[in-house]
């Protein structure tokens, strides 16, 4: 169940390679221990929240053929 919200969530970012592996990195780190506590676990939970809110840009769709511009007839008359 869970596998598949990510899976479902990381399809719609830009970079779902990125995202994971952060992520993954994120909580590879809070099982190590470190000399610094919480400093990079705080700087890698921030680095996954970025790229979880870069969405896919979609580009603008036409919905109805009204929208479009009229096609210019170039051809010579006789």
């Amino acid at each position: 169940m869970l596998p598949a919200l990510i899976a479902r969530f990381a399809g719609r970012l830009r970079f779902p390679q990125l995202f994971l592996f952060t992520g993954a990195l994120f909580l590879l780190d809070l099982l190590v221990p470190d000399l610094i506590p919480f400093a990079d676990e705080v700087l890698l939970g921030l680095i996954t929240l970025l790229f979880g809110t870069w969405r896919k840009t979609n580009p603008p769709e036409i919905t109805t053929p009204g929208d479009k511009p009229p096609m210019k007839d170039v051809t010579p008359q006789d």
